[in-house]
């Protein structure tokens, strides 16, 4: 019984860990953002058979169903299309629910968008912002005017 949060390549397929290839293929299923993107890099691993769709469209309706079969004695991965689920893409909900129902949750360390981009700029790092996505239209231009004020080294995804 436990959730694996396991971060998939941005990118380049080998950067995933040989951690997160073995957890992927030892779980009982994978929920997966978009189960297209996800079976490419399954198959590339040779993994097969154990995706649920699980995005930010049916991710409210999805939790429940996952905590109960965790809590019948499964484990389950979530993936996202790139980088690690729950940072600005689906995960943290399904992380919460099995928190709160006592199913262990472990995230592995691997691929993430922000910090090579941190590193790679050249800005300063000692102290930094995370944003995520901003609002598509409304509040975007509000909120652009409130993080002028910020700083911090900014990390906006796009």
């Amino acid at each position: 019984m436990k959730l694996y949060v396991v971060p998939t390549p941005v990118g380049n397929m080998e950067d995933m860990t040989l951690r997160a290839i073995r957890v992927l293929k030892e779980v009982d299923f994978i929920l997966s953002e978009d189960t297209r993107t996800s079976s490419v890099l399954l198959k590339h691993y040779g993994i097969e058979g154990k995706l649920s769709a699980h995005h930010k469209f049916n991710e409210h309706q999805t939790c429940r169903h996952v905590v109960e079969q965790l809590l019948a004695g499964k484990t389950a991965a979530v993936i996202s299309d790139a980088g690690t689920p729950g940072l600005s893409d689906p995960g943290f909900l399904v992380a919460r629910a099995c928190i709160e129902a006592g199913v262990p949750v472990e995230c592995l360390p691997g691929a993430t968008a922000a910090i090579p981009a941190l590193v790679n700029s050249g800005l300063p790092m000692d102290r930094f912002c995370f944003e995520g996505f901003l609002p598509q239209k409304k509040g975007r231009q509000t909120r652009l005017r409130q993080l002028a004020q910020e700083p911090r080294t900014m990390v906006v995804y796009e």
